[in-house]
């Protein structure tokens, strides 16, 4: 893939002399964007560098606004989503400003472009299936006993009934998490609504038939992990390793465990976990507050979907019609 063109000092006035200070200026202006967003920001402009190039257009930074149209008519003819060309732009952009370039993604030509596939494909979201709690009940059911069997079920447990984030369950070290009576206090120290790390501890009760805080214990232990990261991979061997399972690991894991009983893995993503215990919480009864609680929504629009989803057959108006 090509590689990144590269960017200007974001500091070019700046002496040279201030040394340490404006290496640390630097790593913090890098900052600004979250590890995640970065890496999806790199591989959206790669491939944007990569379609110039293979176009043979000299110039993909700074790039003209047919140059970039031409780029979104041929991504939403190869099917990529409106939302996926959404994040291409804001990539494009980001490059751009860094580079002290003006964006042609500003430009009316870039703009009605993007308008038109949106009118012509649509913007639904395909959404990815909840894990209810029923499915994780089956899934932990059928794990193997094994190292691999604990980690995975720690994870799925634990994901679960913390509504996490694949993000946030592979930022967890142990020091995040205290047992206490009824079950976990787990500390967030930073997630999607808190880029600035302001924290956020939350509750994951108990459970009588399939307990995280037991499958939590079962793994740290079988795995000898006393402090770092909560979940890290595993070698063909049988070793741990030092680092932190990737988000795209706890999505594989759920597929996996989803295909084992049955279901299709393909319509289960990494935020199954999250959606899934929303969904079920919703269809129990619980306050939308109380959800809250646990998942950190700032919005309770965005909590809505999942109690319409979980009652869009309660109280029906065209019960008894038929």
């Amino acid at each position: 893939m090509a590689p990144l063109p590269a960017i200007r000092d974001p500091f070019p006035t700046i002496p040279g002399s201030l040394g340490q200070d404006l290496e640390a200026a630097i790593s913090y202006a890098k900052a600004e964007k979250a590890p995640g967003t970065r890496r999806a920001y790199e591989t959206d402009h790669r491939l944007f560098v990569a379609w110039c190039e293979a176009k043979g257009v000299s110039a993909a930074l700074p790039a003209s606004a047919e140059t970039l149209a031409a780029f979104l008519a041929a991504e939403a003819e190869a099917g990529k989503r409106p939302s996926t060309l959404g994040r291409r732009l804001a990539a494009i952009r980001y490059f751009h400003k860094l580079a002290g370039f003006p964006t042609p993604t500003d430009t009316e030509a870039v703009k009605a472009t993007l308008r038109g596939i949106r009118r012509s494909v649509g913007t639904a979201k395909v959404r990815k299936a909840p894990a209810l709690a029923e499915h994780v009940k089956a899934m932990i059911a059928v794990s193997p006993d094994t190292l691999r069997g604990k980690r995975d079920r720690a994870l799925v447990l634990l994901g679960f009934a913390g509504a996490f984030r694949r993000s946030e369950l592979v930022a967890l070290d142990v020091a995040d998490i205290e047992e206490v009576e009824l079950g976990l206090r787990v500390i967030v120290r930073r997630s999607k609504t808190d880029q600035e790390g302001m924290g956020s501890t939350i509750a994951v009760m108990r459970g009588s038939v399939a307990c995280p805080v037991r499958a939590l214990r079962e793994w740290l232990s079988a795995a000898g992990i006393e402090n770092g990261a909560l979940f890290r991979p595993i070698s063909k061997a049988n070793r741990i390793g030092q680092d932190r399972l990737t988000s795209r690991s706890v999505a594989d894991i759920i597929k996996a465990m989803a295909r084992r009983i049955g279901l299709d893995a393909n319509t289960f993503s990494g935020h199954s976990l999250r959606s899934g215990f929303l969904t079920s919480a919703a269809s129990n009864g619980a306050s939308i507050f109380k959800m809250m609680d646990v998942s950190r929504h700032r919005s309770i629009e965005t909590l809505r979907g999942y109690v319409r989803d979980s009652e869009i057959f309660k109280d029906h108006a065209g019960a008894g019609l038929l």
